[in-house]
């Protein structure tokens, strides 16, 4: 079941789609072209939240301004660590972790109701479970032209990549 190939995607990359903000507003991802994007599910109430959101808003600051944006997708998958709504879960990473990176409206990552984001991110880079999402914290670097580059499951600590992170914003 958990090598199941997800529906067909015909997106050719990230920049194809439009995903929603956490007030529901319309985000177009075409603004990142030409930006490395660490694509990644989160949650407010997982085992590693806290040292994924810190690590991710250090690599976000250390890196903003070479061209790295963290896409946050909150997701209520998983135990239901995500519980609240949307905008609680923004409200979330910019309080408790001083997020300045988007945090988007919260997503389904794996079945028929995934965003259809996360089906193309997915489709490109499966993992030894096959296409599904494993827990939150899951995270996709995304090239300057929107190609997935590599997937990370959970307990790879976002401080943990930053060479490919480095690699990729030097291409």
């Amino acid at each position: 079941m958990g090598a199941s190939i997800s529906s067909s995607v015909s997106e050719k990359s990230i920049h194809q789609f439009t995903v929603k903000d956490s007030s529901g507003k319309d985000a177009d991802l075409s603004v990142y072209q030409g930006k490395v994007l660490l694509v990644v599910n989160v949650a407010s109430k997982c085992g590693f939240t806290e040292s994924n959101y810190t690590q991710l808003t250090e690599l976000y600051q250390k890196y903003k301004d070479q061209g790295l944006v963290v896409l946050a997708f909150p997701c209520n998958q998983f135990l239901y660590q995500e519980p609240g709504s949307s905008q609680e879960a923004h409200q979330f990473a910019c309080t408790r972790f001083k997020a300045e990176y988007p945090v988007f409206q919260k997503v389904r990552v794996n079945g028929q109701n995934a965003a259809p984001v996360y089906k193309f991110l997915k489709s490109k880079k499966p993992s030894f479970m096959g296409t599904r999402i494993k827990w939150n914290f899951t995270k996709f670097l995304v090239s300057k032209d929107g190609q997935v580059i590599d997937r990370y499951g959970p307990t790879v600590s976002p401080l943990s990549i930053q060479n490919d992170i480095e690699k990729a914003l030097a291409q």
